[in-house]
């Protein structure tokens, strides 16, 4: 999954994206870059290979304002050319991106014949909409960004920038994770909230279809109409101390001899102080009035479900049906009448599992997220979380995630159990 950071307003811009970027890396990545705005100034710098790579070009890029990207290639090699950021036809704008546009190639042929493309990235041609609408029909940033925002089509998350102006950073979001970060005397950009932590703990959540103007005093939400939302921060319940290696030379080490302690965390999450199993009630209750549950995943977190789904279904006394979200979100089947649908996440980010409760709270159908983040956007769109207490897995091949979310799936089905007098509970 590509990454996202930006900042504005401080003058180590370039330190905070590279070390943003480095939070990332756990994502996979194939190529990175940063752009770096100041009063008199602006250089952009790529690199193919890791964040190391990078760093080691940007010695003596300055400015006070700037967005980045890892790249996981979907359109095109993994090459400078095609990496991120992108630069608009006079390169005036630069943009980054995570998702994928449904219709860039017929904003291609349809706004920007004659244009000279470097890449074969879908992100290219977006900001080279974007700078049409300024440099040839006469629109300001943010009229042209919210222009292009209403012709394109897709997933996307976008944080802008004008060369011209190294005060402000625009972003717009559709299915795909993006928060803004709240600093003292600056602001920042990521699409999770890793990347920043060192910088702050204080977040805004970004809804789909919503575009945001952040300057280095002031955050400025509103929709594709330009009606300003008020919207309240929250706090990332995340630890920077957390998210190193410590005394391990990996961090699937590391995360391997953490399942002890997430075990225990866990069972002092989920038991009373009799040693009963305590799950929330209305958790609870949403089970035992469904009719069928749907566990909806994707990789690892998929096999978590599959290897609950017995379990599930012999204590709670429910059928269990599993879903690889990537293509519920594309074609829901025929449900029960009273179904549930619970969603496993390790992130609470995972793009096509929001695709699938989008459309679930469209039909009113209650949602659970099994997630390790709290205030991730599964669990704030869902109607119940559970929590799986593992702390940060930085490591691609999960581990303590995956026994987490096994061990909270047999708490819900116990207490479900025991609910039900099931004498197997």
């Amino acid at each position: 999954m590509c990454g996202i950071v930006g900042v504005v307003g401080n003058t180590n811009a370039t330190d905070i994206l590279i070390q943003g970027l480095e939070k990332l890396e756990y994502r996979g990545y194939d190529s990175a870059g940063i752009f770096v705005a100041g009063e008199a100034s602006s250089q952009l710098v790529k690199a193919v290979g890791r964040i190391a790579e990078l760093a080691a070009k940007t010695e003596g890029v300055e400015g006070t304002a700037g967005i980045g990207h890892t790249r996981w290639a979907t359109h095109g090699k993994p090459t400078e050319d095609n990496a991120h950021p992108h630069r608009s036809e006079t390169e005036r704008f630069v943009l980054v991106h995570n998702g994928v546009i449904e219709n860039y190639l017929e904003i291609k042929e349809e706004y920007l014949s004659g244009h000279h493309f470097k890449g074969q990235t879908d992100t290219e041609i977006a900001v080279h909409l974007i700078g049409k609408f300024v440099e040839e029909d006469g629109l300001s940033t943010l009229e042209a960004f919210k222009k292009a925002l209403h012709i394109i089509r897709g997933s996307y998350a976008f944080a802008l920038m004008d060369s011209e102006d190294a005060s402000t950073i625009y972003v717009a979001k559709n299915k795909s994770p993006l928060l803004i970060g709240l600093g003292d005397g600056y602001n920042m950009v990521c699409s999770d909230a890793m990347a920043m932590i060192r910088e702050t703990n204080q977040y805004m959540e970004i809804h789909d279809q919503e575009l945001v103007i952040v300057k280095a005093d002031s955050v400025e939400v509103q929709d594709y109409d330009g009606t300003v939302k008020e919207r309240d921060s929250y706090t990332a319940e995340l630890d920077l101390s957390d998210i190193g290696k410590g005394t391990y030379p990996y961090y699937m080490l590391k995360e391997i001899d953490e399942q002890p302690t997430v075990m225990r965390k866990l069972i002092q999450a989920y038991t009373d102080d009799k040693g009963q199993v305590a799950v929330n009630a209305d958790i609870i209750k949403a089970v035992q009035e469904a009719d069928r549950i749907y566990i909806l995943a994707a990789g690892t977190s998929y096999h978590a479900g599959f290897a609950s789904k017995k379990m599930l279904e012999e204590l709670t006394d429910t059928p269990v049906e599993l879903g690889i979200s990537s293509e519920w979100g594309y074609g829901m089947p025929l449900l029960s009448k009273k179904p549930l649908f619970v969603f496993i996440s390790q992130s609470g980010e995972t793009a096509d599992s929001r695709q699938v409760l989008v459309k679930a709270n469209e039909l009113g159908i209650p949602s659970l997220t099994v997630t390790n983040v709290p205030g991730s956007t599964l669990s704030r769109e869902a109607d119940h979380t559970m929590l799986l207490h593992a702390g940060p897995e930085i490591a691609v091949a999960s581990t303590k995630a995956y026994t987490a979310q096994i061990a909270a799936l047999a708490f819900l089905a116990k207490a479900v159990g025991e609910a039900n007098g099931n004498d197997k509970a």
